[in-house]
């Protein structure tokens, strides 16, 4: 007969963990901040800079109430138009509708496949393409004729070349974000009695806007820099055409101009960041997998009721 050993057991050992050192770190950090202090010092004492003439013409009134204003206005205006022949491409694309799917397709294919600035281009000679608008019968009397180049319309050719090509690139992402939505969330709809455009509204879009909006965003602080690129229409009265062409071919001071022009730029889209931030955040509600402090409470108090009930 063998003796049982009924002596509670010993717990075991604590383990003296050690964390792993990670020396290059620091090295790496060390030797990043000692290059952009170098460059920072270089930048301060270089005379080619300008600094000067770089405060002397931040806060400038033309190019704040005319230059940075007229790049907001073309920014804010083709993005909406953008995003509206977006989600008609969009629809279009989604259409069981051979034409519409063919239409869709060739838009795409034309706007994405070509240069930005060659389209500005394009639209700049419009009025030189067609110098006379007509609208009446065929070969016949014209009930409504308009002519081109008496009109001064640079800033609406800026506007259409921009939506036009943002379009292209909206239809894909509002595309993507529809498609992700699982199919029984249009079958639930239809079975509760909804229209295709109610279904669309409040169970598909809110559900695909976690999808469209981060690369909107994006679309959205691309476009105010792709805005410089006017001058190729030519409007010349945006951020980057009343710094770099008007003031500095007046001035003679290329540089510190541009480094206006660059900090505009950098401060409207870190506004524009911003608030793609709390977007993302506001349409990203319940899809998290934390669960909040309310959620935890109401967990623990629904455990606490099962486990009352549960009791004999």
């Amino acid at each position: 007969m063998t003796d049982v050993d009924t002596s509670p057991p010993t717990a075991p050992a604590a383990i003296d963990a050690v964390p792993l050192r990670h020396p290059w770190r620091w090295v790496a950090a060390v030797v990043i901040i000692v290059l952009v202090g170098l460059f920072l010092y270089g930048a301060a004492t270089n005379p080619a800079y300008r600094w000067h003439v770089f405060g002397e013409y931040l806060f400038n009134k033309r190019v704040l109430t005319v230059g940075l204003l007229n790049t907001l206005q073309l920014t804010i205006y083709s993005m909406a138009l953008g995003i509206t022949l977006g989600v008609i491409i969009a629809v279009m694309r989604l259409s069981p509708n051979p034409i519409f799917k063919a239409v869709s397709w060739v838009y795409l294919w034309i706007f994405r496949g070509t240069p930005i600035y060659v389209q500005l281009v394009f639209w700049g000679l419009i009025p030189t393409i067609y110098q006379d608008i007509r609208l009446g019968v065929p070969f016949g009397p014209a009930f409504f004729q308009l002519d081109l180049q008496a009109l001064s319309i640079p800033f609406l050719l800026a506007i259409l070349g921009l939506a036009i090509n943002e379009g292209a690139y909206m239809a894909e992402i509002i595309r993507a974000g529809i498609t992700s939505v699982p199919e029984g969330q249009f079958e639930a709809s239809t079975a509760l009695g909804m229209s295709w455009g109610m279904t669309m509204w409040r169970t598909v879009l809110p559900q695909a806007m976690r999808v469209i909006i981060p690369p909107t965003g994006n679309q959205v602080i691309s476009m105010l820099k792709t805005t410089s690129l006017v001058t190729a229409v030519p409007f010349t009265l945006d951020l980057y055409g009343i710094t770099s062409r008007e003031i500095a071919a007046r001035e003679f001071e290329p540089v510190p101009l541009l480094l206006v022009a660059a900090f505009w730029y950098l401060i409207a889209t870190s506004v524009l960041m911003v608030g793609q931030y709390y977007l993302e955040r506001y349409f990203a509600r319940g899809a998290s997998r934390k669960l909040t402090t309310k959620q935890l409470e109401a967990l623990a108090k629904a455990q606490g009721v099962g486990d009352a009930g549960a009791a004999p």
